[in-house]
């Protein structure tokens, strides 16, 4: 792997983009298959696995907002890297703070799930769609952290970028965290359900404008796909 030199008195080098890729999907891969691991069979009595796999339905809710968010994720990244050329230190520091908070999905997922089932309307299930909707947030504003970094840097970039890919990105990722602190803010003050119908359909958004928002996309000129 190649590596070329920032500047001439440099320590820092910017570098290809294969093993950020590789150790990425790698987090995702397993980010993924962590949630997976909060689905077991519920405890029943004989003849009453029927009912109690109904009264499981948080924990796949969970699973599938999780999983959408993850996927997508995972889709975004790639249209983003399609289009780097080459990476410095401060898209590594993004990039792995992108990474950090989709690891951490998993956790508020379990107690969600957790929570809601116990008593969809209760405390318990307000503050955990709350810390659900904080966490994804977060996430959002890590998204808006590495596309900051392609705008202070476009020479990361490929050269056939469209124009207003980042930009469109950075207002991507801010309205989805803006989105999920409502859900969060609704769940909390008026019912979890709100929140759990948002965190299951805002997925939906980011995968329809993974390339971008309508009209900043070249359709004749897609980097990859």
């Amino acid at each position: 792997m190649s590596s070329h030199p920032i500047g001439s008195s440099s320590r820092f080098y910017r570098s290809e983009t294969a093993r950020a890729e590789a150790f990425s999907d790698g987090v995702f891969a397993i980010a993924a298959t962590i949630l997976v691991l909060g689905l077991a069979t519920p405890p029943h009595r004989p003849g009453r696995l029927g009912h109690a796999l109904l009264e499981h339905w948080p924990a796949y809710a969970g699973y599938v907002a999780s999983f959408s968010y993850i996927a997508v994720i995972w889709l975004n990244h790639h249209q983003a890297f399609v289009r780097i050329r080459v990476m410095n230190r401060g898209l590594h520091a993004a990039n792995l703070f992108v990474l950090f908070m989709t690891a951490a999905l998993a956790f508020p997922t379990e107690v969600v799930a957790d929570a809601v089932q116990s008593d969809v309307s209760g405390s318990d299930a307000k503050v955990a769609v709350a810390l659900y909707a904080g966490v994804a947030a977060a996430l959002c504003a890590s998204w808006v952290v590495l596309y900051s970094c392609l705008a202070h840097c476009p020479g990361l970039l490929e050269s056939t970028v469209e124009p207003d890919y980042v930009r469109h990105g950075i207002i991507r990722s801010a309205v989805g965290g803006l989105v999920y602190c409502a859900a969060g803010a609704l769940g909390a003050l008026v019912t979890p359900l709100v929140a759990l119908v948002a965190f299951v359909v805002l997925p939906a958004f980011y995968f329809v404008t993974s390339e971008g928002l309508p009209g900043g996309r070249d359709d004749t000129a897609e980097p990859g796909a």
